[in-house]
């Protein structure tokens, strides 16, 4: 992997996109080759797990951790009270990562949901990014947390 992409004065190579729930999507970019290299939805610990032994002390790699931050979220609208719940096991995975970055030393983005381009349809996320594969609504709105890489 080339070393030629510089996020605050340090050298990346890879994006990785976090929209965390239930269903927590995942998504990397690869900044150097302008591509996605996987995107799926899996559960918190398998996608730390899958961060750990994949990205984690390597050499050649250099990541950036770029979370859909639900605490900073203020209207939930008119919903009930389960709706309200699932909002706060949200806000509890995003004090994880954030746990995750500092523990592991990995840089971290904290992104207001208002910042980022949710809710694509399939079709609608392959027309923008030119992925084909498999997607969820979770996975798709990781992707486009670190889609913007895409321009540098």
């Amino acid at each position: 992997m080339k070393w030629d992409i510089q996020l605050d004065g340090q050298m990346t190579n890879l994006a990785i996109g976090i929209d965390p729930g239930v269903n927590t999507g995942l998504a990397i970019w690869d900044i150097d080759e302008k591509r996605f290299t996987d995107i799926r939805t899996d559960s918190i610990l398998a996608i730390i797990d899958r961060l750990k032994n994949d990205y984690l002390y390597k050499d050649d790699i250099s990541i950036v951790l770029v979370v859909e931050d639900a605490r900073k979220r203020t209207y939930f609208g008119k919903t009930g009270r389960e709706r309200l719940k699932g909002a706060g096991s949200v806000e509890r995975d995003c004090k994880i990562w954030e746990e995750f970055c500092e523990l592991y030393g990995v840089r971290l983005y904290l992104i207001h949901p208002k910042n980022n381009k949710t809710k694509l349809n399939a079709e609608q996320f392959t027309r923008i990014t030119g992925y084909t594969g498999r997607t969820s609504v979770h996975s798709r709105d990781a992707a486009m947390l670190v889609y913007k890489w895409n321009k540098l």
